[in-house]
């Protein structure tokens, strides 16, 4: 199926919440059914621009955030997955969002996992793309991360802590998945991705309404490596119609 070509209206915005001001891209009916869309790290809000433009084309009210210490928002002197997790439910109370559906791509998967155990009346539906979820054993430490010599578009001394913390969570953390009440849908990225697909299978199995699809070949990118597969698996799961059809957008 063809990309949809007709490219909506997106509207970019900035927010001040606590400690941070988050920028932001929105795309789609402001009464639509909201859709949060959290990065991976060292990305933006941007990489969400044709998946978010698509949602919009079914009605959906499109948020893509940049994450702190990336693109337009702040960049800070202390960087965890707890505190995106905070910015993420500042941002949805400063947007007056009640109840959201949420879709992270891997370290933005971590903390739409984190937001969906803090506060699962939040989250209607959980998409979770390609996110690794902890060793079972202690991994090797961290070898320090040096400033690079070249700038980057997100702050570098945030790639230390924010891996870290992946490799060695809260040690609830496993137990906490059994508090999402959010339909999940976790999407991984087949043999070609490092995120090992025993472990997403053993996430499946501990969240309690959660399906886990595979998209061959596709890689840790997979919404933009293989768009077309991974609107496919999706769609139907936010939208609740067929991944070819486009409804009107909300009037």
């Amino acid at each position: 199926m063809r990309m949809e070509s007709t490219q909506p209206e997106v509207r970019l915005g900035k927010v001040a919440v606590a400690d941070v001001t988050l920028a932001f891209r929105e795309v789609g009916s402001p009464r639509g059914v909201p859709v949060v869309l959290v990065h991976a790290l060292g990305s933006g809000a941007a990489t969400w621009a044709a998946f978010g433009a698509r949602l919009a084309a079914h009605g959906r009210r499109v948020l893509a955030l940049d994450l702190r210490g990336h693109g337009g928002s702040s960049w800070t002197d202390a960087y965890s997955l707890t505190s995106m997790c905070d910015d993420v439910l500042a941002f949805l109370d400063a947007q007056g969002i009640g109840r959201t559906d949420l879709v992270g791509h891997s370290v933005g998967g971590a903390v739409a996992v984190l937001v969906a155990q803090r506060q699962a009346d939040r989250v209607r539906r959980l998409v979770v793309e390609d996110t690794p979820p902890p060793p079972e054993r202690a991994p090797e430490p961290l070898a320090p991360v040096t400033e690079p010599a070249d700038p980057l578009p997100f702050e570098w001394r945030l790639i230390e802590p924010i891996i870290t913390e992946l490799r060695t969570p809260d040690p609830g953390w496993r137990e906490r998945l059994k508090l999402i009440s959010a339909a999940t849908l976790l999407v991984g990225g087949g043999p070609a991705s490092h995120v090992s697909p025993d472990a997403l299978a053993r996430v499946n199995a501990a969240v309690p309404d959660c399906r886990l699809v595979t998209v061959e070949d596709a890689g840790h990118r997979v919404h933009s490596v293989r768009p077309e597969e991974f609107w496919a698996v999706v769609a139907p799961f936010l939208c609740g119609t067929p991944a070819g059809e486009v409804t009107r957008p909300r009037e």
